[in-house]
């Protein structure tokens, strides 16, 4: 769920990330415990998020045309990205600080990621408005923020439309528009699936009919047809249930700063919210195939 913080700045500045030089720009944010500080200057990003007992230190840089380094760390851990983002490839990593050896995702982790991430969305400019080295960023935290304890941290990413990634915009609209009240005139996706211990894609109880989009939301989850009646929550592995709301297909946590509706996120959302927690064990291979979709997929609008 989003964690908005209070703007103290305009954001003007992230239109201009990569493009020209003089002063570093400099923005700040605060709420209670949180603070999100960031320093944006020709072809790079860098800043530091608080959340009281932890801080997290991040950075974004281009190194060369369309390909940007990425780290971010925070309690021992040490988390890097090298995104070519022309190429449709991005070599992922992340190990423990002190010893340099291999390490694993937990609870604790993505915890911490998804208020960054959540901060990211609230603060920066949606989509290219950020500036590509901040829009990576946020696509790279928001896809940490989601990775599940038993998928390795240390990865290769490939992208590629058509192949890679399936766009799914048009089914992201209802009643004509991408956001707001579908007014009942809905434009369902058959079928978000997904395979578990339930059994594979083609069982319909691994199946849902989702109208993907930003309309509706409700209390971390989304709505079900129950009947004739819409119920927040999520059913549990029923046989095709009609769902929507908080913004189902999209690639990353919630509704963040990036538009892209997907084949493959909209399949994870499909696991996620049908009876298994965020990192279950069932849904890595729905996160791994997503992985490219939320790094490299185009925004919709």
């Amino acid at each position: 769920m989003r964690k908005v913080l209070g703007a103290v700045v305009a954001l003007g500045l992230w239109g201009c990330g990569g493009q020209g030089g003089g002063e570093p720009e400099q923005a700040a944010a605060v709420r209670g415990a949180e603070e999100l500080e960031w320093v944006a200057e020709a072809g790079a990003v860098t800043g530091r998020y608080g959340t009281g007992a932890e801080e997290v230190r991040f950075s974004s840089r281009q190194v060369e045309a369309g390909v940007y380094r990425l780290e971010v760390r925070f309690n021992g851990l040490s988390l890097t990205g090298l995104m070519d983002a022309e190429n449709g490839v991005s070599a992922l990593d992340g190990f423990a600080e002190e010893s340099g050896q291999d390490t694993q995702m937990l609870e604790g982790d993505r915890e911490v990621l998804a208020g960054l991430y959540a901060a990211l969305n609230a603060e920066l400019p949606a989509g290219d408005a950020a500036g590509l080295e901040a829009k990576y960023l946020r696509r790279a935290v928001g896809l940490w923020a989601q990775h599940p304890t038993t998928v390795e941290l240390q990865r290769t990413v490939m992208g590629e439309q058509g192949r890679g990634y399936t766009m799914l915009c048009s089914y992201a609209k209802c009643n004509g528009k991408y956001t707001g009240s579908c007014g009942g005139v809905y434009n369902w996706y058959s079928y978000a699936k997904h395979d578990c211990n339930k059994g594979g894609f083609d069982n319909a109880y691994n199946q849902q009919i989702a109208q993907l989009g930003d309309h509706y939301s409700c209390s971390g989850d989304e709505y079900y047809l129950s009947g004739s009646t819409w119920v927040c929550g999520e059913p549990d592995h029923w046989y095709r249930p009609k769902v929507m709301g908080n913004c189902f297909g999209r690639c990353g946590g919630g509704c963040g700063g990036d538009t892209q509706y997907t084949l493959d996120a909209t399949n994870h959302d499909g696991c996620v919210r049908n009876g298994h927690m965020l990192a279950s064990g069932y849904c890595d291979d729905q996160f791994v195939s997503a992985s490219d979709d939320e790094l490299f997929a185009p925004d919709c609008y």
